[in-house]
């Protein structure tokens, strides 16, 4: 009897991993931590201390499934392989948006021509962050293009559920590293912005999840990931002797919705 319970579970797709690719797509929420931001030049070489800055969220849209506009909401998309039953390998793509909040007082440290021109200036080395004088963002984005090895671990039997090809619970945990590629939107000065894609840093990342899969081949997977990023060569003018440097810690929520097979 028991072998024969034995051979049931082993005829089920589910019951190995090892040889299949999986594949998602989903949006995230994000929030950052406070970082001091180094913007230098020819003329100028100054810190704003403690920046507060904000996802841009887009909500539930069409935009996520449409081709042409899908690179406009915060997005993650990620391509895997199981190389043994409880272990992946992935590349993805975090796409994030990042946006200091304008019309704050903020520390300041250094210096810059024309001081009090753009309506900045307060008491205490202290400025007020208008438009005139900085708007800073990676809005297109903060790209976070990395690689994760996570485990996986069926705890369908958790929940009491015996056919796993017809739902499948898993939880799964990973760590991550890869290079920052943002599309940096900044007005610093009155000079011409760059806003083109560069390599600006890298970034670490550790996440956990929760994976449940439909008919052996379908699933939602809801994410939680935090981790470091640290860009020291991020282009703020169209002159390439414009730079910003910051770090600073993230946090996503993710719901990805994904297929899994084998070729």
């Amino acid at each position: 009897m028991f072998a024969q319970e034995e051979i049931k579970v082993q005829d089920k797709y589910t019951a190995h991993n090892k040889g299949k690719f999986f594949v998602s797509w989903g949006g995230n929420r994000d929030s950052y931590t406070k970082s001091d931001v180094t913007f230098r030049g020819k003329d100028y070489h100054f810190t704003l201390e403690n920046i507060s800055a904000h996802d841009k969220p887009k909500g539930w849209h069409v935009d996520y499934i449409n081709p042409s506009k899908m690179t406009i909401p915060q997005t993650n998309f990620r391509l895997g392989y199981f190389i043994n039953d409880h272990y992946s390998i992935t590349i993805g793509l975090d796409h994030m948006k990042y946006v200091m909040y304008q019309d704050r007082a903020v520390n300041i440290k250094g210096y810059y021509p024309n001081p009090g021109t753009y309506g900045e200036l307060l008491p205490n080395n202290q400025v007020f962050l208008t438009e005139d004088f900085l708007t800073y963002e990676h809005t297109d984005g903060l790209n976070y293009i990395n690689s994760e090895f996570s485990r996986h671990d069926d705890v369908s039997s958790w929940f009491k559920i015996g056919n796993t090809d017809k739902i499948q619970i898993n939880l799964t945990e990973g760590i991550g590293a890869g290079v920052l590629y943002p599309k940096t939107n900044t007005k610093l000065l009155g000079k011409e912005r760059h806003d083109d894609f560069h390599v600006s840093g890298f970034g670490t990342s550790l996440k956990a999840g929760l994976n449940i899969t439909f008919f052996k081949h379908f699933y939602i997977q809801g994410e939680l990931k935090g981790g470091y990023i640290n860009m020291q060569d991020i282009r703020t003018t169209i002159n390439p002797e414009d730079k910003a440097a910051q770090d600073f810690f993230f946090f996503q929520r993710i719901i990805a919705f994904g297929g899994i097979f084998r070729i």
